[in-house]
């Protein structure tokens, strides 16, 4: 098995770009956040560029994507957009580019509709629904008026989304630039994630499916209480180690291009087989779900990353009490307790556990 390489040393400046593969153009855009930076992408065809992710909706990108239309882009148009799924910083420029290019979105249906609910969310009015999903969590009563204090919402960072977008499905294909791009759909870090990969050349784009370097959040949401997206995570990440050679190239939306994608694969499944062991270990006697933040983290979380942090807590809860390696009940206040099921794991407690520094923003 290959080990993880990277075969460009240097990033490309904003409004620059570099070309990765013939004619396949790799940029970077700065996102406000600990991750300070998204990886994109331009593809060139014989009559002009499609876009892979667009960056957050900030006018700073805006910006910097002016400075690529007046400079390395100048002379052909944009022909359409594609986004890898409905997290703000790939969809976030989505709206505006095709408005500014009159050309179409490409998404997958589920991302596509998940951005367009999001975006136009009521941050000002919080539903019961939230209200409970926190509460059952064990969060403090007044949780959500710090979240409301510092955040406006998701809307306030990505432009208004088209009405119209043409869907894409696993298996399907975009023949762009003399190559056949592969529709591979990923899921539980978003609903339906897309990544292209072209066969014949061995290169993936991976968006925040596969990065080399961070693991990307897997969240239960307050929308979908009972989800398991880590189950989803962990199915998807079995059909790529299936589907993709060792050898591709592969260029994720954040760290840098990189080969190596089944070292990269086998270690993200172990990583979250580790977490669901501490999680079972700390749980020999009922816990909420906020007592796991410590299990799974090294730092005191801020306010602004607890819904991440809890987030991926629950998927992991989630994912113990469906498969039947936990149970969960209610207290007396309505608190969800979780309880390991297999009481052999107390043989193992006290084993050494990775734990992330904090949940990763993508």
């Amino acid at each position: 098995m290959r080990d993880i390489s990277y075969p460009f040393e240097n990033t490309p400046d904003t409004g620059e770009w570099t070309e990765v593969a013939d004619g396949v153009y790799w940029l970077r855009m700065a996102l406000p956040m600990a991750l300070d930076h998204i990886n994109l992408y331009v593809l060139e065809d014989e009559s002009g560029w499609w876009i892979i992710d667009t960056g957050m909706g900030l006018k700073q990108t805006q910006a910097a994507w002016n400075q690529l239309f007046e400079g390395p882009m100048q002379g052909k148009p944009v022909l359409g957009v594609i986004v890898t799924h409905m997290h703000p910083d790939h969809v976030g420029q989505a709206g505006w580019l095709c408005e500014k290019w009159r050309v179409p979105l490409y998404m997958s249906f589920g991302e596509y509709y998940n951005a367009r609910t999001f975006s136009t969310m009521d941050f000002d009015n919080i539903s019961w629904t939230t209200r409970a999903f926190y509460s059952a969590a064990g969060v403090a009563d007044d949780y959500l008026e710090q979240v409301r204090a510092k955040f406006r919402g998701f809307g306030s960072i990505v432009e208004p989304l088209p009405m119209a977008f043409n869907r894409l499905s696993e298996g399907d294909v975009l023949s762009i630039g003399g190559r056949d791009w592969r529709v591979m759909i990923g899921s539980g870090h978003s609903p339906e994630h897309v990544c292209l990969f072209n066969e014949r050349d061995k290169l993936l784009f991976s968006g925040d499916q596969i990065i080399p370097r961070i693991t990307s959040n897997i969240s239960v949401m307050p929308s979908e209480p009972e989800a398991n997206p880590l189950q989803r995570w962990l199915d998807s990440l079995e059909r790529f180690s299936r589907d993709l050679p060792d050898d591709a190239l592969v260029f994720p939306a954040h760290n840098t291009p990189f080969y190596g994608v089944q070292s990269r694969l086998n270690y993200l499944k172990e990583h979250h087989q580790d977490h669901l062991e501490a999680i079972e270990e700390a749980c020999l006697e009922p816990q909420h779900a906020i007592d796991m933040l410590p299990v799974l983290f090294d730092r005191k979380i801020e306010v602004t990353q607890m819904n991440l942090a809890l987030g991926e807590a629950i998927a992991h809860l989630n994912y113990l009490v469906a498969t039947g390696r936990m149970v969960r009940e209610q207290d007396e206040r309505g608190v969800n307790c979780y309880q390991t099921t297999d009481k052999t794991v107390a043989t193992r407690a006290g084993k050494s556990h990775h734990k992330d520094m904090a949940p990763i923003e993508v």
